[in-house]
């Protein structure tokens, strides 16, 4: 596969001496040449999304530096009626998504909305920005991801980071003297982050919560929800999946048995984390020069964090005398016990990985945290396994599993220099975890104890939640379909004429049929020739051809045609049939089709 990294072409910027003008224009149109050579090989070698997408934003730069470049050297000859090239391309971390990825994507929001309804939730929708002062002091480090408006009618604005905290503000809205609540909610976040468009880490996004607010027996939430996030991946292609355990409690106690300073939980907090992503070493790293950590300290706090497992790694800290006479640790250990119990009755224990690397970087969790993972969430370098605990090494250029970031480029204009930090080479990235969660007893009360002015902190509403990645999902799933070669709608019959147009006719059958609740389809032509016609519903993979004939009419029928595809080296192919199609009487064509087996097929999974 061809690599970005192939291609040396360097923006020039036009110089602004008219002597040089005709040099700088020959010299931009020979880069902007071996720039669209080097875009089709890209394409040709099926090269990554990704790396397509960069070059062809490269290719824009060049061509739009031109178009400037012409437009100053009219000046004086064409003021005032030459305009600047307009650069068509999606804002940096945005994409376009065409028919057959949003067929998949439907797919996807249609199980998560099932499984969602499912579990007896109750749908729920928030605006897409907040104030910013609902969202400040909510998220820790990633704080600085936030997306701040410009001031509107007088309020500081932010766009939503996530579904919890508005989820949060709406509660402390809305309590009652019953604040039990089982709310879902699905739409688009954003996050000013480093973009990797083929793992589905973008800036814009869509996320599915669900959450479980209110006073309820201990775990009995906690455990429902993981119960709710392994049957949504279970009926998702997202192969083999593990969710990984923690609990706050127990962290904060192994890092106060430890000798963390309390000020330093958090950021030490966040730095484990990234255990999933990064060597030991390189933790330790930024534990120690960065955050300033005893290393004595870190080590200690190593001999904990490399542990996973399950009952039996709970069996073994509950013997641990230094961490059971930590209060919060004992809290902890005492909650993922009944947890367990529950997760067996719920026949989800096999997915469970109790991983005390896990930390989740948000400020507002307190209690059990989660989060799901599969083989393409590791970075490549840590893929081998996602679970496994990164070797202590040097850092040394040959060694494949230290994670490098690829150099920054040169900042083009001043806008640029402030929007693009440094990029991130997508071959040292994986996915991500593609569902999360976790406790957080106090964010509803945080907000209440600040609407009110009081510093003191108010009971609010106990909450537990986890959010599914549907883009993260998407990019694992998109490919799957793209070799399985599935259809881009389900569109279930196209009505053909086999006489002089009938469009009449035809559109009288097609709304007879839409009536019924058959999806179907015709071709917006007066006298379309037959050929087209199946070339259309042929296009579509449309599994019913009702074919109109003048004479068939006349004596009340139709006939239905029934086709078929399969998929041949890659390709999907229609299969050749002599079946001439089924005569049916037409007040009996609505009944004929709904009691076949590709309409109840269909019905039941419109995704095949």
């Amino acid at each position: 596969m061809a690599n970005a990294s192939t291609s040396n072409l360097d923006l020039k910027q036009p110089s602004a001496s008219a002597h040089d003008s005709v040099s700088n224009e020959n010299q931009l149109k020979a880069q902007i040449a071996q720039q669209s050579s080097y875009v089709n090989k890209l394409k040709a070698d099926g090269a990554d999304e990704g790396i397509v997408s960069e070059a062809w934003n490269k290719l824009g730069e060049l061509k739009k530096a031109l178009g400037q470049l012409k437009s100053q050297a009219a000046i004086g000859k064409d003021a005032g009626k030459r305009k600047e090239r307009l650069l068509l391309k999606t804002a940096k971390g945005t994409r376009d998504y065409g028919p057959s990825e949003m067929f998949c994507r439907e797919h996807v929001e249609h199980v998560v909305k099932e499984c969602f309804s499912l579990f007896g939730g109750s749908q729920l929708d928030t605006p897409v920005f907040e104030r910013k002062d609902v969202l400040t002091d909510k998220y820790g480090e990633d704080a600085k991801l936030i997306f701040d408006l410009m001031d509107q009618g007088g309020e500081q604005l932010s766009l939503r980071y996530d579904h919890t905290v508005p989820l949060a503000r709406y509660l402390a809205m809305t309590l009652s003297n019953n604040p039990q609540h089982k709310l879902w909610q699905v739409g688009k976040v954003y996050r000013r982050d480093n973009p990797v468009m083929s793992k589905g880490r973008m800036r814009e996004f869509s996320q599915a919560d669900f959450d479980i607010s209110g006073s309820w027996d201990p775990m009995i939430p906690d455990a429902e929800l993981i119960g709710l996030l392994c049957t949504i991946l279970s009926r998702l292609d997202v192969g083999e999946f593990t969710v990984k355990l923690n609990h706050r409690k127990i962290l904060d106690g192994i890092f106060e048995v430890c000798g963390v300073p309390a000020e330093k939980t958090r950021t030490i907090s966040s730095a484990v984390d990234k255990l999933d992503k990064l060597p030991w070493i390189e933790v330790k790293k930024e534990m120690t020069e960065e955050k300033g950590l005893e290393a004595a300290v870190a080590d200690r706090i190593g001999e904990y964090v490399k542990h996973k497992g399950g009952p039996d790694l709970l069996e073994r800290l509950q013997a641990d005398s230094t961490l059971t006479l930590n209060k919060k640790a004992k809290e902890g250990l005492d909650d993922m016990a009944l947890l367990f119990t529950l997760l067996k009755a719920y026949k989800v224990i096999d997915k469970i990985s109790f991983d005390l690397s896990l930390a989740r970087g948000l400020d507002y969790y307190t209690g059990i945290i989660y989060e799901a993972v599969v083989a393409a969430s590791a970075p490549p370098s840590l893929k081998t396994d996602a679970l496994a605990k990164p070797a202590e090494v040097p850092p040394d250029a040959n060694n494949p599993s230290v994670t490098k970031k690829k150099p920054a480029k040169k900042p083009k204009t001043v806008d640029d220099a402030v929007e693009d930090e440094d990029e991130i080479d997508e071959n040292t990235v994986g996915v991500g975890s593609i569902a999360a969660g976790g406790r957080y007893d106090n964010l509803v009360g945080s907000l209440l104890a600040a609407s009110s002015g009081d510093n003191k902190k108010s009971a609010g509403t106990p909450c537990v939640g986890v959010s599914i990645g549907l883009d993260r999902i998407f990019a694992i799933i998109w490919p799957k379909w793209v070799e399985k070669a599935m259809r881009a709608k389900d569109t279930l019959a196209y009505v053909i004429a086999a006489g002089d147009g009938l469009l009449e006719e035809r559109v009288t059958l097609v709304t007879e049929l839409r009536d019924a609740g058959i999806k179907c389809d015709f071709l917006a032509k007066t006298k379309p020739k037959i050929a087209p016609q199946f070339a259309a519903g042929e296009k579509d993979e449309v599994p019913f051809a009702i074919i109109l004939g003048t004479d068939e009419l006349k004596e009340g029928l139709v006939t239905v045609k029934e086709q078929k595809w399969e998929v041949v080296a890659g390709k999907k192919t229609k299969i050749s049939s002599a079946d001439k199609g089924t005569k049916v009487k037409r007040p009996e064509l609505v009944d004929w089709l709904k009691s076949s087996r590709i309409y109840k097929d269909w019905q039941n999974s419109i995704w095949i």
